[in-house]
């Protein structure tokens, strides 16, 4: 065998039809598009992880194919690596389909050794000592796991056990494993026939969620509120100019039991006997994720705004909203590329001097004052569209310059509900709780407590603290409380550099 013949082989991938049976071959489609739908089990405060997306996508294809008379293997490659082959739809062909499969195994060094189990190979030894290179003859007698074994014209040797460099040459690339991921159906034509063929599958892999930025008033009663769209692909295929979309909601969607097929890892063990050595063992690790790449679209002319990082202009695509059934789909208008283990953000929504409220929120249980800012999501309050969930990023002008005041996470909320946001810790509003009194009835503890709250603000703030959960553990208070979520809340303005003391008693059951 010559050097290099394997990487010439490597170029030609292809899995082998049976005896007879004609292939038919599709190199990727000639247009895709993309939905893409949340993990419903990730909360809107928790970042994307790329290797561990369990979002997934509805992916549509529009391929060409010419079709052969007969029964024919038609292979569909470059569909996502996370296919789901049970959900794959494929409309067009002439005589429709007669089986459907994910091809096994992407081309690995563990899934190569597997499928040339029992067959010749070369085995390729580079003396350290003088650099000298020979090859030698051997048949695979053990898969990825098990230490590759090989059989030589010496006997039956381990591979890397000899303490030359060594590698594998292989003649071919045994049926079935494929350089990318592919699916393959069997079909039958009566005579030959070029089909526009529609693929549809579902794949796991993928996510999406809102980013927000909100640029508060210096006197914190307008907000200007920017959202970003963001896409995430941890597939290892990418999709070029597609039409993508996402839909925010809960889909009911069962587990499919099934696992996406995954190349095995080679695994290498040598047991020297007799030695200090005997268990050693060395393994090939697989290669770390690359860092996530992210995408800004800015080409398009839906919406121009100031650049929210700078004082440039710049001009964005502004994703639709569209309604579908009780989800929501937010479109992106133009095409745009989701590259394989990225991101892509695209402009979701923009509404400038919507009114707030900030309120200083003491919750017991949480033990801190925070800054939380409240809002209807009603048109004539500036808003009146369905919020994504997402994070927020609060920033406000201080001195000219733009400054980070919080962050904070917003829930999913449909027009008309009302929308709270905690933006962060108070530094200038504060509490302390002192306890007065406690004694022990026959089925309670009887509790007294004085809660006083400090503004060290030049103007007055409103302040509430929800003091107790649930509120009939509220046996007396010196001030009217309200009850709300179940809660016992004091509201009280507190006034500029002012303070102001409650004085309540909670009965709890022993």
């Amino acid at each position: 065998m010559r050097p290099g013949r394997l990487l010439a082989l490597l170029a030609a991938v292809a899995a082998g039809p049976a005896a007879g049976q004609a292939v038919a071959t599709s190199a990727g489609p000639q247009a895709v598009a993309v939905t893409v739908y949340r993990d419903p089990d990730r909360a809107a405060d928790r970042p994307f992880d790329l290797r561990w997306l369990n979002g997934y996508a509805l992916v549509t294809e529009k391929r060409v194919i010419d079709l052969p008379a007969g029964d024919a293997d038609i292979r569909f490659e470059g569909v996502a690596g996370g296919i789901l082959p049970q959900s794959a739809i494929v409309t067009g062909l002439p005589d429709g389909v007669v089986e459907k499969n994910r091809d096994a195994w992407l081309l690995s060094p563990g899934s190569l050794l597997d499928a040339s189990l029992g067959r010749r190979v070369h085995v390729r030894r580079t003396s350290l000592a003088t650099g000298e290179t020979t090859e030698t003859e051997a048949v695979i007698r053990s898969g990825a796991d098990g230490a590759v074994v090989l059989e030589t014209p010496a006997g039956i040797e381990t591979l890397r056990c000899t303490g030359l460099a060594e590698t594998l040459v292989y003649d071919r690339v045994p049926a079935g494993l494929s350089a990318t991921p592919t699916l393959s159906v069997r079909t039958r034509s009566s005579a030959p026939a070029r089909a526009s063929v529609t693929l549809s599958y579902l794949a796991s892999g993928f996510d999406w969620q809102a980013d927000y930025i909100a640029e508060l008033s210096p006197d914190g009663k307008r907000m200007d509120l920017f959202a970003w769209l963001t896409l995430a692909n941890g597939d290892e295929t990418g999709f070029v100019r597609a039409d993508a979309q996402a839909v925010a909601g809960r889909v009911q969607r069962e587990p499919d039991g099934s696992s996406e097929p995954r190349a095995p890892r080679l695994r290498l063990r040598c047991w020297p006997q007799g030695t200090t050595t005997s268990d050693l063992r060395e393994f090939q690790p697989p290669p770390p994720a690359p860092p996530p790449s992210l995408e800004i679209a800015v080409t398009g002319s839906r919406v121009a705004r100031a650049n929210l990082e700078s004082a440039s202009p710049v001009t964005v695509v502004m994703a639709e909203q569209l309604e579908l059934g009780d989800l929501k789909l937010y479109r992106i208008p133009e095409p745009v590329t989701v590259a394989a283990k990225s991101q892509k953000q695209v402009a979701l929504l923009r509404h400038e001097r919507v009114p707030v409220d900030i309120v200083y929120r003491y919750r017991s249980w949480r033990g801190a004052v925070f800054a939380t800012l409240i809002t209807r999501n009603r048109r004539e309050e500036g808003l009146g569209v369905p919020l994504p969930a997402g994070q927020v990023a609060f920033f406000q002008t201080s001195g000219g310059r733009r400054v980070l005041v919080g962050r904070g996470t917003l829930a999913d909320r449909t027009v008309g509900e009302d929308v709270e946001i905690d933006i962060g810790a108070s530094a200038d509003v504060q509490t302390e709780i002192e306890e007065v009194e406690r004694r022990q009835e026959e089925k309670a503890w009887i509790l007294s407590y004085r809660l006083t709250v400090t503004n060290a603000k030049p103007r007055a703030v409103p302040f509430e603290a929800w003091i107790a959960s649930p509120a009939n553990q509220v046996a007396a208070s010196s001030a009217k409380l309200i009850t709300r979520d179940g809660a016992a809340i004091w509201r009280i303005r507190v006034p500029a550099k002012g303070r102001a003391t409650l004085r309540y008693t909670l009965r709890q059951a022993r």
